[in-house]
């Protein structure tokens, strides 16, 4: 049985790589935010460990993607759920302003416009 000798700079190739990967992705708003913040949901209060923490996402707070300042004023940390519920108040919202052309859009009746008079009937009939 022969032995296979190590290529140890192949190896030494390896880890560099992997090192100069792992700072890459530290540069990455998502792994900022992580050393920033807590790893708690900035909504619903959620905790996160090592183990679940892929369910804790980074939301940019005015929705723009490039705008990643060195502080974090721009990110809060949301768990899945509530950053999905965030994008959809967002669509709901951008929907409703072009539906309404950005004028009002709510009920266009006056539900209590009659209310004195109702309650005035019931007055001496008892």
């Amino acid at each position: 049985m022969s032995k296979k000798s190590i290529d140890h700079q192949g190896l030494d190739q390896v880890v560099l790589a992997a090192r100069q990967a792992r700072d890459e992705r530290e540069k990455g708003y998502r792994e900022r935010a992580l050393k920033i913040y807590p790893w708690i949901c900035g909504r619903c209060g959620r905790e996160f460990t090592h183990s679940n923490l892929r369910e804790l996402t980074v939301h940019h707070r005015d929705h723009n993607h490039d705008n990643n300042p060195v502080d974090g004023s721009n990110w809060e940390l949301l768990c899945l759920y509530c950053h999905d519920n965030e994008h959809q108040k967002q669509i709901e919202f951008d929907q409703g302003n072009r539906a309404t052309n950005g004028f009002g859009g709510g009920a266009s009746h006056s539900p209590f416009a009659n209310l004195k008079a109702l309650l005035g009937k019931g007055e001496g009939s008892d």
